[in-house]
């Protein structure tokens, strides 16, 4: 069964999604310089995964249906000096292209400001709307 969906709704599910994006990405940066001891155990870059939601009349927005790890293998060095080296002197770097991250962040960040112009037009609208009905 269909829904309403208002431009609040679909703008501000859409913000909510983004915001997740936002913060797997800011993990991810975070994360990106660590190492491990074994493979198991280094840490791989998170991602959100969206889910469409549609509405009536042909609308839709999107939310946040899970967060994976990425398939991205984290790399091996040789690092034998290293406290976390293993036995044979090797440690994990995180699985995180720190290049791809920032235009990830990028892209979020200018995703959630046009729905923030989405919602101060809309508002404005409506706020217009009204006033001509007075």
């Amino acid at each position: 069964m269909a829904n309403t969906l208002s431009i609040f709704d679909i703008s501000g599910r859409a913000m909510a999604a983004q915001l997740v994006r936002l913060n797997t990405t800011a993990s991810n940066l975070a994360n990106a310089g660590s190492v491990s001891g074994s493979e198991a155990s280094a840490y791989r870059a998170m991602k959100p995964v969206f889910r469409t939601i549609m509405g009536e009349a042909g609308t839709a927005t999107v939310v946040v249906d899970q967060v994976t790890q990425a398939t991205t293998a984290p790399t091996k060095r040789h690092a034998p000096s290293h406290p976390l080296a293993d036995k044979d002197g090797n440690v994990w770097e995180a699985a995180v292209d720190n290049a791809a991250e920032l235009v990830e962040m990028v892209e979020t960040a200018r995703h959630y400001q046009n729905n923030v112009q989405v919602l101060s037009t809309a508002k404005g609208l409506i706020s217009e709307t009204l006033r001509l009905g007075q």
